[in-house]
């Protein structure tokens, strides 16, 4: 099931550069103006995508359902309803940064967390369509979502093998397009608990590109992430990473965020193809410092090779030092002198070759 799949106009695979998301989220504070702001912050840091979240609290907590302690933390708020009433856009608000993402040169993204906020998504024509990890093992959302035909990131935080695997397995029967993000559902997420190298592990086992949502504060941690194979980062961008709220605590200030999509860039170049080919830049390595064989000694003419007649040195110009054994149990069709290279011309194979080599 691991297609090509594109994201607007951009492919995403190991192939072409990273898709960078930056995610808003709440970081707006359920104010339009400072996400259109965050927009434009992430333009300037080299994003190429932002990312909204589409919810009614109401529609979406059960009322009196408390905080997760990391939302006690960073907000006065009693309960779920109430912290997330706060952080809510209308409609016309969502659209206003929308459309500011889509002027600055931005893939605008948003997340919805029920089946109606999917309706949001397609009146927007949004190119694809995130879902947080939570909803990796909500069915009703999912078919809502595969329904638009958009491809599909889910995020697989909090989640077990299992669970990835039955999600997978819907996806691959309903031949629905979708990118994996290994998550780890801690705000902050701790550097001995980000576990890159399941990247790897959840592309082979599911098939699908995988990406990675990042929750920790490491600068470098997206480059690593791509450097273990992540075709999509999604990274918080928050206007203070010290105001109250669930999120900005666990995410990057715009300057923190231009430096860590520069170190994507930096891990783009470095990733290459994943093939080994010899490098037009490393032809003259290749010629000047490797070895070929030559005459530790005078030879002379119609004298059977031995060891003791070899030796090898640089350049790489003559017989390779690999044919070193091939060379022994040859006859010299003509003089050698010390020093010079062999040539395969001044050699002849014939006669008591094995002889030579077993002695």
């Amino acid at each position: 099931m691991n297609m090509q799949l594109r994201i607007d106009d951009r492919p995403i695979g190991e192939a072409s550069p990273t898709f960078v998301i930056a995610e808003i989220g709440v970081n707006h504070d359920g104010e339009v103006s400072r996400a259109i702001q965050l927009v434009r912050e992430a333009a300037r840091a080299g994003a190429d995508a932002v990312k909204l979240q589409l919810f009614s609290a109401d529609r979406l907590v059960q009322e009196g359902t408390v905080c997760a302690e990391y939302q006690t933390k960073q907000t006065p708020a009693s309960n779920q309803r109430d912290m997330l009433r706060k952080y809510e856009l209308s409609v016309e608000d969502v659209e206003r940064v929308i459309d500011a993402a889509r002027v600055a040169g931005l893939v605008p993204l948003a997340t919805p967390f029920s089946v109606e906020d999917v309706f949001i998504c397609e009146q927007l024509n949004l190119p694809a369509i995130k879902l947080a990890s939570p909803d990796l093992v909500n069915l009703p959302l999912i078919r809502r979502s595969a329904k638009t035909g958009k491809p599909l990131i889910l995020s697989t935080g909090a989640a077990d093998t299992s669970e990835i695997d039955r999600t997978c397995a819907w996806l691959r029967h309903n031949n629905t397009p979708a990118i994996l993000m290994h998550c780890v559902s801690s705000y902050p997420t701790p550097i001995e608990l980000a576990n890159l190298s399941w990247i790897g592990g959840l592309a082979k086992r599911s098939g699908l590109p995988v990406g990675y949502s990042d929750h920790t504060t490491e600068l470098l941690a997206g480059a690593m992430a791509v450097a273990s194979g992540a075709v999509i980062v999604e990274k918080h961008l928050t206007w203070n990473r010290y105001a109250h709220g669930p999120d900005h605590s666990a995410s990057a200030d715009p300057t923190q965020f231009a430096v860590y999509v520069k170190h994507i860039r930096f891990a783009d170049a470095m990733r290459g193809a994943g093939e080994r080919t010899v490098l037009t830049a490393e032809a003259d390595v290749r010629k000047l410092s490797r070895q070929s064989i030559a005459a530790s000694r005078d030879i002379i003419a119609g004298e059977l090779i031995d060891a003791s007649c070899l030796t090898v040195c640089r350049p790489g110009t003559g017989i390779a030092a690999w044919e070193f054994d091939r060379v022994i149990g040859m006859k010299s069709r003509v003089s050698i002198r010390a020093g010079a290279f062999i040539e395969w011309t001044q050699l002849d194979d014939r006669g008591t070759t094995q002889e030579v080599r077993a002695a």
